[in-house]
């Protein structure tokens, strides 16, 4: 079948100059953030705490995305190319894509689950339980391989004018992409996002009137959820916007290659949220941070990483997973059945 050509001249400089070193550097922290993600998942799931379900499920979408980014590495750096066949570019198209809305379904999840763990701690017991979460999940993951499959049966590779195979790009957009886009921006942005607001709003509700919290764990608690809005809101909501105009406005050349570059940059937002999950669900839990520390302490005895003794006086810093206390930082928002992350 023989490819179809852009039919507007675009300047892909963009690729070559930012998203070469962009998805190197995600590849290089991305890969071992999700990997100890993959191993705390299995702690919680040991643990049979039901948001292991979800962290688990999260961390494979982040490792299956970063699994194809060494083949759009070598897509960019050949100049926007691809020199693979078609089926290939289905499949990194595929992985890119989905892992968005997929990583946004997981968010979603684990905000109602945290939700329903502050505020309603004993009412909805039979709901959060890791055969309840195995459920959500694979509603999730059916709902967008069930849009992965459609594209999947679409024409992805072009040619533009330079002769290059260009993988999922369309100058202007297709009529079959704008339902598309109009179930992304709607199912699978804009009603997970209202969602994860209402859920985050209740929590630092619930958090606000416990008089059982400490000061110091309220503020943890406020920055894990303001880091959890902010996150969303940085990495998916540019592209979605951006998404929403092409797909409203876009009729002609000149649009398009105004908003190419805006929109490509958004698109590469959604990558540093492979970054951004271990991070936030993982690094911040009482179980990482003993991790973490036990590290540390273990380095201290080494003689090369010791440090010079403190002057007198000075103070020391708690860690990130203290209270000052000996209290769980983020016990509100990481609790397991048996009381330990």
């Amino acid at each position: 079948m023989s490819e179809e050509h852009i039919n507007c001249t675009i300047d892909h400089q963009i690729h070559q100059y930012l998203f070469s070193g962009t998805y190197l550097l995600i590849l290089l922290l991305g890969l071992p953030a999700n990997i100890y993600s993959l191993y705390h998942a299995c702690v919680q799931l040991r643990a049979r705490n039901e948001l292991g379900v979800y962290l688990l499920n999260l961390t494979v979408s982040d490792l299956l995305y970063l699994a194809s980014l060494p083949l759009w590495l070598q897509y960019v750096i050949q100049g926007d190319d691809w020199r693979y066949r078609e089926w290939l570019c289905k499949v990194c198209g595929m992985l890119l894509y989905e892992n968005i809305y997929i990583s946004i379904g997981f968010l979603c999840c684990i905000s109602i689950d945290r939700y329903l763990a502050v505020v309603y701690p004993f009412r909805f017991a039979a709901v959060r339980t890791v055969r309840a979460a195995s459920l959500i999940s694979a509603f999730v993951w059916s709902k967008e391989l069930a849009v992965g499959t459609f594209i999947f049966s679409q024409k992805v590779l072009s040619l533009d004018e330079s002769n290059h195979s260009v993988c999922f790009e369309h100058y202007p957009m297709k009529p079959w992409e704008v339902p598309v886009n109009h179930y992304r921006f709607f199912v699978g942005f804009l009603f997970p996002l209202a969602i994860l607001a209402l859920s985050y709003f209740r929590v630092l509700h619930a958090v606000g009137k416990s008089a059982g919290t400490q000061a110091a764990q309220k503020t943890r608690i406020k920055h894990l959820v303001a880091g959890t809005v902010l996150i969303f809101l940085v990495c998916f909501s540019p592209y979605h916007v951006f998404l929403l105009a092409r797909t409203l406005l876009e009729k002609d050349c000149h649009f398009a290659t105004r908003i190419f570059n805006y929109y490509h940059f958004s698109l590469l937002l959604t990558s540093f949220n492979c970054v951004a999950d271990p991070v936030l669900y993982c690094f911040i839990s009482e179980g990482a941070q003993r991790a973490i520390r036990a590290a540390r302490r273990a380095c201290g005895h080494a003689p090369c990483c010791r440090r010079p003794a403190r002057e007198p006086g000075s103070d020391e810093v708690a860690a990130p997973g203290d209270s000052g206390t000996g209290a769980p930082a983020v016990t509100l928002l990481q609790q397991t059945k048996t009381c330990h992350a």
